[in-house]
């Protein structure tokens, strides 16, 4: 990407930001020591429509900051990272901009960030996850963070549950956070960023797991048919080792019947013996594409996706990517992305 705006240059960019498509990224970095956080102040605030609130104080020190700002169709990405803890306030000019039908996804990737709703406040810390209905009231931020905006309508209809629980950290270890943690994750890969459609159906299932997640003493059984799937399909990612993964098992898990399950893999246009042999050799093939596992061979690779039959393991694998796999661990072409 090249730079768009150069320091003491203003446009409609601002100094020192740049464009990728809709992706519009800010430093710090030309900007005079003096300026940095006025400038900051007026990006923040201005750039993003007042979606999070307006910087009002830093802590002393040089000020250094970067952000990255995405839209893609109903949905809002940022990430920022600050060198330099700082304050954000809800001013009445972001009360007026903001839209109010949006709910927020916070991960603290370092750092720390402490954000406040009237007399409540939530703090986290590297790896925690936080929520928020509406606009925190103010927050100190420090470290790097991202944020998912999703629209208010799609959260509330897969987690009515919400509706009464607008400001909320997520326990570290509650079912399905690192599976949130993850397709946060793929939000600010700057290395392969995602497409519009990929973009599109990511955040569908970010709000599928937020739902899933914040579903405290909800029974599965009395989820929405796609909050189950999405439930059924962290449980058997996260079993995919196991060679004894079947459809009663993950059917126990969630307290469903397994036509329940075969059903519910139906409306993915999947039967779960397809999808468990898909996803065990996609596992497959980026093991063997990585250069951290080249000590292992083979068949350890195999054994460790849950395949128990080398010779079976072999055909299906050559079928799938149209070699061997001693073929495609020495094949030089990257692994393209796809979907579940």
């Amino acid at each position: 990407m090249v730079d768009s705006a150069r320091a003491g240059q203003r446009d409609d960019t601002t100094i020192a930001s740049r464009e990728d498509g809709q992706t519009r990224i800010w430093s710090t970095d030309q900007v005079p020591l003096r300026e940095r956080f006025s400038y900051w102040r007026e990006v923040v605030c201005n750039a993003t429509a007042g979606l999070f609130g307006t910087p009002t104080e830093a802590s002393p020190g040089v000020f250094s900051a970067h952000a990255a700002f995405r839209s893609c169709g109903p949905f809002r990405f940022m990430v920022a990272e600050a060198k330099t803890n700082y304050w954000i306030a809800r001013t009445h000019r972001d009360v007026a901009r903001a839209p109010s039908d949006y709910y927020a996804i916070y991960l603290q990737l370092s750092g720390e960030t402490i954000s406040f709703r009237g007399e409540e406040f939530i703090q986290l810390h590297a790896g925690d996850i936080g929520f928020c209905a509406t606009q925190a009231d103010r927050a100190e931020h420090g470290g790097r963070c991202a944020i998912a905006m999703v629209p208010r309508t799609m959260m509330e209809r897969r987690a009515p549950w919400l509706r009464g629980r607008p400001h909320r950290k997520l326990a570290s270890n509650a079912r399905f956070a690192n599976h949130l943690r993850l397709h946060m994750m793929e939000f600010v890969d700057d290395v392969a960023p995602l497409g519009a459609t990929e973009t599109s159906l990511l955040a569908e299932s970010l709000c599928n797991l937020w739902a899933l997640a914040a579903a405290d003493g909800i029974p599965s059984r009395r989820l929405e048919p796609e909050l189950q799937i999405e439930a059924l399909l962290a449980f058997c990612r996260e079993n995919l080792h196991d060679a004894d993964l079947s459809p009663q098992q993950a059917a126990d898990h969630l307290g469903i019947s397994v036509r329940t399950l075969h059903s519910r893999f139906r409306q993915i246009g999947q039967t779960f013996g397809h999808w468990l042999l898909e996803n065990r050799l996609r596992g497959c093939g980026n093991a063997l594409r990585d250069p951290n596992q080249r000590t292992l061979n083979i068949s350890e690779v195999a054994y460790r996706w849950g395949f128990n039959d080398l010779s079976y393991f072999n055909r299906a694998f050559r079928a799938h990517f149209d070699m061997t796999p001693g073929e495609w661990r020495n094949n030089p072409r990257p692994l393209s992305r796809t979907g579940d």
